[in-house]
């Protein structure tokens, strides 16, 4: 059974508690929380020993032995808080984003790197039934190569906390789901990034809630992604909507649910020629008996336990940073981000 600490037990660390608590791999070791007032609640609504709740992480190595630290802190605090499990040698879970600003994302893929322990990025939405259908149709081949994506997203959830202040909340704390994301599909990343993003009258945002990116990835697919964190109707799901333009026809992601049409020849439509398509048939999902935190938790115990490297540890996942801050970058400086394949 492995022996965690968890940073931050209010706000998402709530939702990370439910995720723990339900594993048959893991229990608690310790808990980190500054606020007082928190703290009380959690204990009184999980029945929490009062005794394992620290207000830092040194102060609870200090007290009791773990195996993994698990952060659900604000993204301000990532640097100093992995640092410190890091150094201890503990693996750490990390809440996205990585970091706050790319300069200590990289201080912190390379921290892991020099100290050879595991830090992991809570890159949750790969980890789905539809993004596992999405992938596994464009990975079969079927559709043939990629050229164009389309990601659509509308939400308008009432954030309070770190959320509210952010220069790009949308970009930054949302979106990077779905860069993620495309750099998952794609199985590329971008090498030229271009971003508009603004807040609307009625946003309760301090920074721009709503972007429009357009990316060139190094495969030579090409993304075209809107969004709003403040929307004011008719609402897309957290996965968004998606279309893949590709060789052989489309595929498409709608509430959730995957679909494929295929191109059928040419038609001859009484005098004049037009591309033909057959149906469009809704593709099974994937079945996936974890899902999203579960998976993600599983997977980072399994990533401890035999040594591999999972998917979104940082190394990996600092693309999908550099991705959100180049296009941070050009929405702040108006101009485009270009940037050399990674190898």
């Amino acid at each position: 059974m492995m022996k965690v600490i968890q940073l931050g037990i209010g706000g998402m660390g709530d939702f990370w508690l439910n995720i723990v608590r339900r594993s048959t791999d893991v229990e608690y070791a310790a808990y980190v929380e500054v606020s007082d007032e928190i703290a009380h609640q959690q204990i009184a609504k999980y029945d929490l020993d009062p005794a394992l709740i620290f207000h830092s992480l040194e102060e609870a190595l200090a007290n009791v032995s773990a195996d993994a630290v698990i952060n659900v802190t604000p993204p301000q605090f990532h640097l100093q808080t992995c640092s410190v499990a890091l150094d201890a040698g503990l693996p750490v879970l990390c809440e996205k984003p990585l970091a706050h600003t790319r300069a200590e994302a990289h201080a912190l893929a390379d921290k892991a790197a020099s100290t050879g322990v595991l830090l992991m990025v809570a890159q949750n939405y790969r980890y789905s039934n539809v993004a596992a259908t999405v992938k596994s149709v464009l990975d079969s081949g079927e559709l043939g190569a990629v050229s164009g994506v389309s990601v659509d997203f509308y939400k308008a959830p009432r954030l309070i906390g770190f959320r509210e202040f952010m220069a790009h909340p949308l970009i930054v704390d949302m979106a990077i789901h779905h860069f993620d994301m495309l750099r998952y599909f794609l199985g590329s990343d971008p090498v030229h990034v271009y971003a508009h993003t603004w807040n609307p009258p009625w946003s309760w945002y301090k920074g721009d809630a709503s972007a429009a990116v357009i990316a060139a990835f190094a495969n030579g697919a090409h993304v075209n992604y809107t969004g709003s964190w403040c929307a004011q109707g008719r609402e897309t799901p957290w996965n968004a909507h998606w279309r893949f333009e590709c060789e052989r026809g489309i595929l498409l992601v709608e509430n959730d649910q995957v679909y494929a049409q295929y191109v059928t020849g040419v038609e001859d439509r009484g005098g004049y020629y037009h591309t033909g398509y057959g149906n469009l048939m809704q593709i099974p999902p994937v079945e996936m008996p974890l899902q999203a935190q579960d998976y993600l938790l599983n997977e980072f115990v399994q990533a401890v336990k035999t040594g591999r490297t999972p998917a979104t540890a940082a190394q990996d996942n600092i693309r999908t940073i550099d991705f959100v801050f180049d296009a941070v970058d050009s929405a702040d400086s108006g101009a485009p981000i270009a940037r050399k394949a990674a190898v």
